[in-house]
């Protein structure tokens, strides 16, 4: 009679991990997140999540934290959150409880890295809400300013530049976006038309030993087209420090409103540095040897602080394998740029049913320095940019943990 009253126990309480578990899951598919998924063995539950009901991932892995520690906790055993990026794991959140201790978790005991564990993979098979084939209407602002002519203090260019976004497989996503004048003043006729930007379909990529990639192919922005790998690496050991790597192979693509002229003429690009970031006030600095448009290298050095709703960051640049004209002389150069996070910060997808949204952050790069024609390159998606390379930083992430 024991020994069956003790099997029951051990059923119902494999039958309560179970429901804390999927309640936990529906909780956090209702909130508006994805490829949620969960599992557990005798080591530690795991569960996955894709923010795609924040704004900002900072914000939406806290809440996603807080219903887990409300609702989802393993008993006497280590509890790991897995965050995804179009279905390809970033970093992990885990928690380990004090020996003893019946004091519930808080934000603050979470350690967020890089580090995965053996067994997050078996809680895949489980994903509810997945993001494959849901489409994302991103309608991203542009603003182009410059100062080159000697009557008007400023030319002023500034479009609205929808994007259809769909993520057709793991880690594929498929952008094509129209470019759409809304005011422009002293630029060119064609910056009037309306036209295609960036076409193209990204792979991204997890590798062993922290490293990251995603190859494009398509039409980029700058006038652009062809292929382009990144790579990224971040030391196990110490994830303040790794190596950032590009390679591009692209020719001239100039759209003439929806006819597009382009050159046979295709040249070899790269860029090739170190990485560092200081956790205590989120500042990323970078220093890189690269080889631009016109086939002149060159050396450029980048130092950005993250905040919450912005990314603001000064550059520099150097050249010695460029031939100066009779004309001019060419210069080192340099400014600044800056990245600001759009409302609306919490949005919800029904289903199937394309979404509509703003870009997630808006910014530029403002040239300070009086080069004009060299040190130019492309960015091959329309949502790459500074801030939102740094939004599955885990230091920032435990930034924002703890000061929410």
């Amino acid at each position: 009679m024991q020994g069956i009253m003790y099997l029951l126990f051990l059923l119902f309480s494999v039958e309560v991990y179970g429901q804390s578990g999927d309640k936990t899951v529906n909780i956090l598919v209702d909130m508006g997140f994805e490829n949620v998924g969960w599992n557990e063995d005798e080591k530690e539950r795991v569960y996955l999540i894709q923010n795609t009901a924040y704004r900002l991932n900072g914000i939406g892995i806290g809440k996603a934290v807080d219903v887990i520690q409300k609702s989802g906790m393993p008993d006497n055993k280590a509890c790991r959150i897995i965050v995804l990026e179009n279905n390809i794991p970033q970093i992990s959140l885990y928690y380990e409880p004090i020996t003893d201790s019946i004091a519930s978790p808080q934000r603050a005991d979470w350690d967020v890295s890089y580090d995965l564990g053996d067994t997050w993979q078996q809680a895949r098979k489980s994903k509810q809400n997945s993001s494959l084939f849901k489409v994302d209407m991103v309608v991203y602002p542009e603003l182009g300013l410059q100062n080159v002519v000697i009557t008007q203090i400023y030319q002023v260019v500034f479009n609205l530049s929808p994007a259809i976004e769909v993520s057709l497989w793991k880690g594929m996503k498929l952008t094509a976006q129209v470019v759409l004048p809304v005011y422009c003043d002293g630029f060119p006729d064609e910056y009037r038309k309306v036209r295609p930007n960036f076409v193209n379909v990204s792979q991204s990529f997890r590798l062993p030993y922290n490293i990251w990639g995603t190859l494009t192919v398509g039409h980029f922005n700058s006038n652009r087209y062809g292929a382009d790998l990144q790579l990224k690496h971040r030391f196990v050991r110490d994830n303040r420090f790794g190596w950032d790597a590009r390679l591009g192979y692209t020719g001239a693509a100039v759209w003439d409103g929806f006819v597009c002229r382009y050159s046979t003429h295709r040249i070899w690009t790269w860029s090739l540095g170190g990485y560092f970031y200081w956790p205590k006030y989120n500042i990323e600095a970078t220093a890189k040897y690269e080889r631009y448009l016109l086939g002149e290298t060159g050396v450029r050095v980048d130092l950005i602080r993250h905040f919450r709703y912005a990314s603001i960051g000064f550059f520099a640049m150097k050249s010695w394998h460029v031939i100066p004209s009779k004309n001019r002389e060419v210069s080192a150069n340099g400014g600044f740029r800056f990245q600001v996070a759009l409302p609306p910060y919490k949005y919800k997808r029904k289903g199937y049913i394309p979404r509509v949204t703003p870009s997630r952050n808006m910014g530029m790069a403002y040239n300070a320095g009086s080069e004009q024609y060299y040190y130019k390159s492309y960015r091959p998606t329309a949502g790459d940019n500074i801030m939102q390379s740094n939004s599955l930083n885990p230091y920032f992430i435990k930034s924002e943990l703890l000061n929410f």
